[in-house]
């Protein structure tokens, strides 16, 4: 089985209740490369930054027994024992991260940030999975009533996912960039002293630059060299482990006691607790365990980790030590790094095999990193960027140019500017312990909205692993001035654009919801400006999900003429990662019969791909089409409900999904459309023409006789299909009010405005085709 099938076969684990073994052993194998990358490349630098400057190595041998000791404590109790047994269950659907964990708790306590978001997004299969309402005597039900009550807490809610996404992308800048750099330090062993350190820089840049250059081939198109990569190199350092164990000193294991954490911070004091920076290196990449549960099922993550990766961690840490205990007097250029605990005729092929482990660590974190960019946009966090899905069969591998580019910049800017593990490692480590104190934070909460535990329980999570990530967060902070600053500094930048992005939009949005046209308004204009209907359907682009936005009162105030046929089109996620196609496409109509004016709303999960453009128009029609045959109400201009009740909307399955339903079929010609057969299926066709061109052709399943009006409305829509589709989008200038304040002028009239004119179009976002785009601008007083 090769990397994607395996995968593809991970993505659908959480609906399939029996696994094969074969399947989860596979599945846990190619987890290893995906997943795993960035934590088995830990030990060529934890020992290092360490012992960097804030403790010394004695000869005593406390301070290397204490932290191998902390060491193994620390991948014991939050890889191990926090994400392994506890996180890994509070998936979203199958997927996971710390967006997922917000999108869970947004559905379970509608705190949801998004808009847009409607009652009739509740009936979607996947956002009432799992969902059971809490007691109401309950302190759950409490809970969930003062959060659904205060916008402040769900504010808070929100910056709470947003800073672990900013920290999420800080780590792919640092992880990267220490990885490769500590990967290519053995080169030093081999160099002369002072030219050893430039060497290495170059080199570091050389395969930064090469790995970023890669990526818009996707992961996929190299995926199948990761796990036998990094199992190779978790073999490698398990092997020199236990090699060094039993040659230098067997009796290391007697460090794992926790008696020796004591005794090195009782010797260290200050010292030792700022040297906690170092050993937190242990853990980094522990989150990609939990963030790529999309991809895995939880029981091969499990096997891959307990049987492999964590023994193999601990065997080369132990190693190290064991090595370091015996070696008192190393060199201070070569400090104490990985390379030197490797024997001599091995160190150039660990090298090599170092090297590719790096590469393949920093590809997963990397893909992670785009990964939250794109949910982020989804949930209108972040501004819209160019979104490549680089394979058809993996949902999750994609590739954001923008972001991509960036990322080598700043990762280039740090490789250059530090030169130096102890720096790099004490950004790194920041980023990693922050992103884990978020998760924890979440996780409370969902232990008492999700799991309807006790309040009890969730303290007790909080309160034991909270402390100890506070303990490494701490050490971490101290060491601001030499490196820290790094991830505060670009998850400050990150949280400004997605805070300015977010208030901008949702302030836009409250304009639209403030001037939207009544549907009296919108045909009362018909006779006053003598409006032309033109052949086509127009799909009139909005972010409303009811009413008609002001930009098309606009544009029918100064053009008098709009198409036969307009869909109300508003493509919008939802905060659930997926959106079975059959529930995809939410149809209503507006105005009388005679119209052919209707509302259609499409909804995507935070990780779904988009349609390309033809599949889109196709589905979209026959939706609509489907809708006319089966679901409108049969009402004319002269009831006088008419207005409410063609504002029902209902979910309608397509081609794709049913194929039960009307189909488009199109033609090339005249003559083949009259010789189309017709004895299984009934058509309605398109009245003839004189000269050849493409026909359209609505194919319906057998059924009751049609009723001559609904034929005739189907017919109008065939006919204006085959005439072609036209997109209209709104662009709108958005300026802060007079009488707005200073802040809120300098964050809509310059931060949201640089945001709109420099990031993606709707246009690009949606695969609109060029050709078909007509742009409305319109000035936006918010």
């Amino acid at each position: 089985m090769d990397l994607e099938t395996g995968i593809q076969t991970g993505i659908h684990q959480n609906h399939v209740k029996k696994e094969s073994w074969r399947t989860v052993l596979t599945l846990a194998y190619q987890s290893l490369g995906v997943v795993y990358g960035d934590l088995s490349t830990s030990p060529l630098y934890v020992y290092k930054s360490t012992f960097a400057e804030d403790i010394e190595h004695s000869e005593t041998n406390e301070e290397i027994f204490g932290v191998l000791s902390f060491v193994f404590w620390t991948l014991t109790l939050v890889p191990l024992l926090k994400y392994v047994f506890i996180v890994l269950k509070a998936d979203d659907n199958g997927e996971g991260g710390t967006f997922a964990l917000y999108s869970l708790l947004c559905r379970h306590a509608r705190v949801n940030s998004l808009p847009s978001s409607q009652v009739a997004d509740e009936d979607l299969s996947m956002y009432k999975k799992d969902i059971i309402s809490p007691a109401p005597s309950t302190f759950s039900a409490r809970l969930k009533s003062t959060l659904e009550k205060h916008r402040v807490l769900q504010k808070f809610l929100l910056l709470l996912a947003l800073i672990g996404a900013c920290m999420v992308i800080g780590d792919g800048i640092l992880s990267p960039a220490i990885s490769v750099f500590s990967a290519v330090s053995g080169i030093e062993l081999a160099m002369s002293k002072g030219h050893h350190e430039y060497i290495e820089v170059q080199v570091a840049c050389i395969i930064l630059i090469a790995l970023f250059a890669l990526q818009h081939y996707g992961t996929h198109r190299v995926g199948f060299l990761f796990a036998p990569v990094v199992v190779t190199w978790l073999l490698c350092i398990s092997a020199i482990g236990v090699y060094n164990i039993f040659h230098w000193n067997p009796h290391v294991y007697q460090a794992l006691s926790p008696y020796y954490m004591y005794k090195f911070l009782k010797k260290t004091q200050s010292g030792g607790w700022m040297s906690l920076g170092g050993i937190l290196l242990c853990i980094t990449g522990s989150e990609a365990m939990f963030a790529d549960l999309g991809h895995f099922s939880q029981l091969s993550i499990k096997i891959a980790f307990t049987s492999i990766v964590y023994p193999s961690l601990i065997f080369a840490y132990m190693g190290q030590a064991a090595y370091l205990s015996q070696h008192h007097v190393v060199d201070n250029d070569y400090r104490i790094g990985f390379y030197v605990s490797v024997p001599e005729k091995l160190r150039w092929p660990v090298l090599v095999i170092a090297i590719l482990a790096a590469v393949v660590g920093s590809q997963a974190i990397i893909t992670g990193t785009f990964s939250i960019i794109k949910q982020c946009s989804a949930l209108g966090c972040f501004p819209r960027v160019k979104i490549v899905h680089t394979s058809s069969k993996i949902h999750g591998q994609i590739y954001i140019p923008e972001i991509n580019w960036t990322l080598m910049l700043l990762c280039l800017a740090v490789t250059i500017g530090f030169r130096d593990t102890k720096s790099m490692g004490n950004a790194s480590g920041l980023a990693v312990i922050t992103v884990m104190l978020v998760t924890t934070c979440l996780m409370s909460l969902v232990i008492v909205l999700c799991w309807h535990q006790s309040v009890v329980l969730a303290i007790c999570f909080v309160l034991f692993f909270g402390t100890f990530e506070a303990l490494y967060f701490s050490a971490s902070v101290i060491k601001f001035l030499e490196g820290a600053w790094v991830p505060i500094a670009l998850s400050f930048i990150f949280m400004l654009v997605m805070c300015v992005w977010h208030y901008g939009t949702l302030r836009q949005y409250e304009f639209d919801v403030q001037n939207t046209v009544s549907v009296d308004q919108l045909l009362s204009l018909g006779p006053s400006l003598g409006i032309v209907r033109v052949g086509g359907i127009g799909l009139i682009h909005t972010e409303l999900v009811s009413g008609i936005p002001a930009i098309f009162s606009h544009f029918v105030t100064n053009i008098p003429a709009f198409h036969q046929v307009l869909v109300f089109l508003c493509v919008k996620s939802v905060s659930i990662p997926h959106v079975k196609h059959e529930e995809r496409f939410l149809v209503g109509s507006i105005g009388p019969r005679e119209y052919c004016i209707y509302r259609c709303i499409v909804r995507y999960g935070y990780r779904d791909a988009p349609m390309d453009d033809v599949q889109f128009e196709n589905d979209l029609v026959c939706s609509i089409a489907e809708y006319i045959r089966t679901g409108r109400p049969g009402l004319d201009s002269a009831d006088e409900d008419s207005a409410k009740q063609h504002e029902e909307m209902m979910v309608v399955g397509t081609p794709s999904t049913h194929q039960d339903r009307i189909q488009v079929c199109e033609d090339n010609d005249v003559a083949n459309t009259e010789t189309a057969s017709t004895s299984e299926l009934r058509e309605i066709r398109s009245p003839p023409v004189i000269r050849p061109r493409k026909r359209v052709r609505f194919v319906i399943p057998k059924s009751p006789e049609i009723d001559r009006n609904v034929r005739d409305e189907l017919r109008e829509l065939m006919e204006a299909r085959e005439a072609g589709v036209a997109y209209i989008m709104g662009h709108s200038y958005v300026r802060a009010k007079q009488g707005s304040s200073l802040i809120k002028k300098i964050v809509i009239n310059l931060g949201y405005d640089f945001l709109r004119r420099n990031c993606r179009a709707n246009t690009y976002v949606l695969n609109v085709p060029p050709a078909s785009t007509l742009e409305v601008g319109m000035v936006y007083h918010i």
